[in-house]
């Protein structure tokens, strides 16, 4: 038995004629044909095959993924709602088709079936964003199970797998409901209040309204007891604290900006770049990418 996400991974080397079969066997974009576990640190995921492409998302070491083909030494994957490629080098393939991961439904009313095909009946049906645990993939069709332990199949372009197995909380809804409403507001050096904000001052504001008590600097709350660190973009969920760390402007601590994550690679933060105040950027960014320290669960 394989298992991916944390789990030992047999690593096995699969023939040319099993590799030549899986890339052949893609007959749909969004279809897995296998799955693979990512064994490089902060693993960049490109547009395209090529180290000059754009980054899509960074992934974790022994994050599971989906497989949709294989092209000159790179793989072409999905995973988290993203589809992009990453060298052949830092990914080892799934060989026996049996692994854990976690999957969210990326559509509405998806049928888990009784078996892995759209004739068979129809067990329950999905909202989009229900999680699901994902045992094993076999002809493009996950086989999983639901929350309160319903098993069956849901065709693999319905699923996406994911490192985590809550959805979005309700408070964190809520943190990022408060933090959009400043929005445009100013950036003052050591401000805290509506009037205007620093990074850490805009942090700690937000999550004050929550009874939550963080330190008025970035190092602060990122070293604060308070909240689990977390270490990779794709390991976030919305309304965490996210950390980065530019060594130009850091002044030799752990942080030199915070922000709030709202979830798909977007977190909203007070800028002092170009008089920006209160924004929302990506951490695809390659600034924000290449200065990503962590996040925190709050």
């Amino acid at each position: 038995m394989t298992h991916l996400a944390g789990k030992a991974f047999k690593v096995l080397l699969l023939s040319s004629a099993a590799t030549l079969m899986m890339v052949s066997a893609a007959s749909a974009a969004d279809v897995a044909i296998g799955a693979g576990c990512i064994t490089g640190s902060s693993l960049r995921m490109r547009a395209e095959a090529s180290t000059s492409s754009s980054v899509v998302m960074t992934l974790d070491k022994n994050t599971a993924v989906a497989l949709l083909g294989k092209q000159d030494g790179w793989y072409h994957i999905s995973y988290a709602g993203k589809t992009g490629y990453v060298s052949a080098g830092y990914l080892i393939e799934d060989q026996d088709g049996v692994f854990t991961s976690y999957g969210s439904i990326n559509t509405d009313n998806v049928n888990v079936r009784s078996a892995a095909s759209v004739d068979s009946d129809s067990l329950a049906s999905l909202p989009k964003g229900t999680i699901l645990t994902v045992n094993s993939l076999s002809d493009g069709w996950y086989a999983v199970t639901c929350k309160y332990g319903t098993t069956g199949y849901v065709r693999s372009d319905f699923v996406d797998l994911t490192s985590s197995n809550s959805s979005t909380t309700s408070q964190g809804s809520s943190v990022i409901s408060t933090a959009k409403q400043f929005l445009g507001t100013r950036y003052v050096y050591g401000g805290s209040s509506p009037s205007g904000f620093d990074c850490s001052g805009f942090t700690m504001y937000i999550y004050g309204q929550y009874g939550v008590s963080l330190p008025h600097t970035a190092t602060g709350q990122w070293q604060s007891s308070t909240g689990t660190k977390v270490w990779s973009v794709s390991a976030l969920s919305t309304g965490d604290l996210v950390f980065f760390c530019d060594p130009s402007r850091s002044n030799g601590k752990a942080c030199s900006h915070a922000g709030i994550y709202i979830g798909n690679g977007q977190f909203i933060h007070a800028s002092s770049a170009r008089s920006q105040g209160v924004v929302i950027s990506s951490l695809y960014e390659d600034y924000y990418s290449r200065y990503f320290v962590g996040g925190k669960h709050i």
